[in-house]
């Protein structure tokens, strides 16, 4: 599998203030500490738990770039991702496709959800096992960061989440390209348990003259 290789994007605003996120000053780095292997446990078990979200967050790209949006997920197989206006850019994952609509151009690409870097997250069952391993785990900046990499290629790129250390909640996560590249995402407002409408999790063409009707019909 390569879905690490493959539009790696897709999880950038699963698409992150990049001088505050999880890489810190060299002060920081000097307080880094060994995570336990139960704190791990129960990631992973935060992780596995969460079915439905809904959050505000900030993209930052490896070059500064940021983007406010709202996020929105349904366990397993769907995410949106809604950016602000200006933007008319969304990234919609239905349960077996991922699609990137471009509102400058007018266009969307997609992909299976397992060519996907998505697929870390949106599996049905996530554990830090099997196709996935945890590559490194440190407390550092009030946080608690797990890297994962895929077992079998773990050059291919990583995701790193962060958990904030007193609740162990999801806060931020980055991804890296397997040239170095990173995009991070910051989450707030963070709300999970929720009934989302399930339109959120169906793309829909801005540009079709029919609005009732779906793309994947």
């Amino acid at each position: 599998m390569r879905y690490l290789t493959l539009l790696t994007c897709a999880f950038m605003a699963l698409l992150p203030l990049q001088a505050k996120a999880l890489t810190q000053n060299s002060k920081t780095e000097e307080t880094v500490q060994t995570v336990t292997p139960d704190e791990i446990k129960r990631a992973e078990s935060w992780l596995q738990n969460l079915h439905t979200a809904q959050a505000r967050f900030i993209q930052t790209t490896g070059n500064g770039t940021q983007l406010v949006g709202t996020f929105y997920l349904s366990r397993p197989g769907k995410l949106r991702f809604e950016y602000d206006p200006p933007l008319e850019d969304f990234i919609v994952a239905d349960g077996v496709f991922i699609y990137f609509y471009d509102g400058e151009l007018k266009e969307q690409t997609n992909a299976p959800i397992q060519a996907t870097l998505a697929n870390f997250l949106l599996r049905k069952d996530f554990s830090f096992g099997g196709d996935i391993t945890v590559a490194e785990s440190k407390r550092a900046g009030g946080f608690i960061q797990i890297k994962l990499v895929q077992t079998d290629e773990p050059e291919a790129g990583s995701l790193t989440f962060a958990f904030t250390e007193d609740t162990l909640q999801l806060k931020k996560w980055r991804v890296t390209d397997p040239q170095g590249a990173m995009t991070e995402v910051e989450l707030f407002y963070l709300k999970t348990g929720l009934n989302l409408d399930p339109k959120l999790f169906v793309y829909i063409d801005p540009n079709q003259k029919d609005p009732k009707k779906r793309y994947n019909d």
